[in-house]
């Protein structure tokens, strides 16, 4: 009775536990599905969404635990299992994995009568997927010479192209090694201990050499994805902080980026991201890194962007747009219901005005979400006709507001950063081309934001400018929904016999896939 008693009190506990990750399961989904619906890219659903995976995977594991319980308890019992766990449906594995019969011998006689008169029905076949570790090979090219009997010459096709001067390693090795280390954020060190317990003894300089060599053989598609970013209209630019080590010490740079992506306005062009380092955030920077760029540049206030701006510029002034996600944010901490809950007593009052400014924002982009994707016309159209209006009545407002605050005011912060500089907010009413953010930007240095905690810091000024360089081409292809090692590896063992007009075709927009491996006798 008591064996009884515990397993139907564990039975009880399973099935609580699969109702929670269930319902935490569904709200993923629900959650999901508004992204993809309405477009939202903000950090704050991000970060909610991998909060959720998170909480959904732990819930999913105690459901598992506790059924496991539960199944063990009946047993004990002598009982059937009182609960068992309701699954989704299982998609079917890939046709393309090899598949790998594995053939349970059939009983030589009729375990009923014994009689050896077995004919075959049919059979079931249960799938289970499997992983086989890394396989190593070694590739041997063989040239074959050959002698002529009449004029005594000796011939020999000559060799191929290798992907870095007197290199051993293959380009898939070198795609592996490149995007583990600048799209993983996984450094040599621990690249070659992981080769190392697979048997394969490859050193850290030894790994250094070839990551060093193949950035070179790759530097004339960074000139030609460079090329394809400064001859956009507009573009989204934002850097972030990177330690570099220099001289015993580590020094505070810059990953700067410029991300080209015309989607929003129907643009044909394909998207590209482009990466630049420094060892500091002067104005020289952006003034070198945007030479003859004369379009629209989404990004924060930062002054050093304002030379750009001047009409005197030699190839012309840039066209500033300001991000409305930066200036929602800055409101959005004054009037953060949840996480002053979550403070307690230390929490600071919420602001009414600030609160009242982020619905004010949201309405325009409830707005932007229904047009993302249309022409830039017909994007021009409905801001003219829906958001004007608001933004005219948001701007009257706030300097209402703003005359009964003192300096002191916590929010008067947030909206002096606004109304002084309204006009590059606003722009987006007199161009469809502009985006309402700049969170292209934004996540294209997220990976930068992640690997600082992997990597710590940049060995030198050189390092990480091979890490810019390596950025554009993994960013970029990302963007084109394209697997970076795939076309890494693809290139790097075209890339020596491909003459410089045609190196266009290797671009990730223009790749159509992997080619033909060569005979292997």
């Amino acid at each position: 009775m008591i064996r009884a008693e515990r397993a139907r009190r564990l039975a009880a506990e399973a099935a609580q536990s699969d109702v929670t990750a269930l319902v935490a399961h569904l709200k993923l989904q629900i959650e999901k599905l508004r992204r993809e619906l309405y477009g939202s890219r903000s950090e704050r659903k991000a970060r909610l969404l991998e909060q959720m995976e998170l909480q959904l995977e732990d819930l999913e594991t105690t459901a598992s635990e506790d059924e496991r319980a539960a199944e063990d308890a009946a047993t004990r019992a002598g009982a059937d299992a009182a609960f068992t766990r309701k699954r989704p449906a299982r998609k079917p594995f890939p046709a393309h994995l090899p598949r790998e019969r594995v053939i349970v011998e059939a009983p030589e006689s009729c375990p009923c009568c014994g009689s050896t008169r077995l004919s075959k029905l049919g059979e079931d076949i249960t799938e289970t997927l499997e992983v086989i570790p890394r396989r190593w090979k070694v590739v041997q090219t063989v040239r074959e010479r050959f002698a002529c009997r009449q004029c005594e010459r000796v011939t020999q096709p000559p060799a191929p192209f290798h992907v870095t001067p007197r290199g051993f390693a293959g380009p898939h090795l070198l795609a592996t090694i490149l995007f583990d280390k600048f799209g993983q954020h996984l450094p040599l060190n621990r690249q070659s201990e992981r080769y190392a317990r697979e048997g394969i003894d490859l050193s850290v300089s030894t790994l250094a050499d070839q990551v060093g060599a193949a950035t070179a053989a790759l530097a004339p598609l960074h000139t030609l994805i460079e090329a394809h970013v400064k001859a956009a209209e507009r573009l989204h630019g934002d850097d972030t902080t990177v330690p570099i080590l220099a001289k015993g010490k580590t020094i505070t740079g810059h990953i700067w980026t410029y991300v080209r992506d015309d989607r929003p306005f129907a643009g044909p062009a394909p998207p590209a991201a482009l990466y630049y380092a420094s060892r500091d955030r002067r104005q020289e920077h952006p003034e070198r890194h945007l030479g003859g760029f004369a379009g629209i540049l989404q990004a924060d206030a930062y002054s050093g962007y304002n030379s750009l701006t001047d009409p005197s510029r030699a190839e012309g002034a840039v066209t500033p747009a300001l991000c409305w996600a930066h200036a929602r944010r800055k409101f959005f901490e004054l009037a953060d219901i949840a996480a002053n809950a979550r403070r307690g007593r230390q929490a600071a009052a919420i602001s009414p005005v600030a609160l009242q400014a982020v619905r004010r924002i949201d309405a325009l982009f409830d707005i932007e979400r229904t047009i993302n994707g249309f022409d830039a016309a017909e994007r021009l159209r409905v801001r003219q006709e829906a958001s004007a209006p608001l933004v005219s009545n948001l701007e009257a407002w706030l300097r209402e507001e703003r005359a009964l605050l003192s300096r002191s005011a916590s929010v008067a912060k947030p909206i002096d950063y606004m109304l002084k500089r309204w006009d590059r907010f606003a722009g987006f009413l007199e161009d469809g081309r502009i985006c309402l953010t700049n969170n292209a930007a934004e996540c294209a240095l997220r990976g930068f934001a992640l690997g600082r905690k992997a990597w710590l810091f940049a060995g030198s000024e050189r390092g990480a400018d091979r890490a810019a360089t390596m950025a554009t081409l993994i960013g970029t292809a990302k963007l084109n929904d394209i697997d970076p090692q795939a076309w890494l590896a693809d290139v790097l063992a075209r890339i020596a016999a491909t003459p410089q007009g045609r190196l266009p075709e290797l671009l990730p927009w223009n790749w159509t896939g992997p080619a033909p491996s060569a005979a292997i006798a």
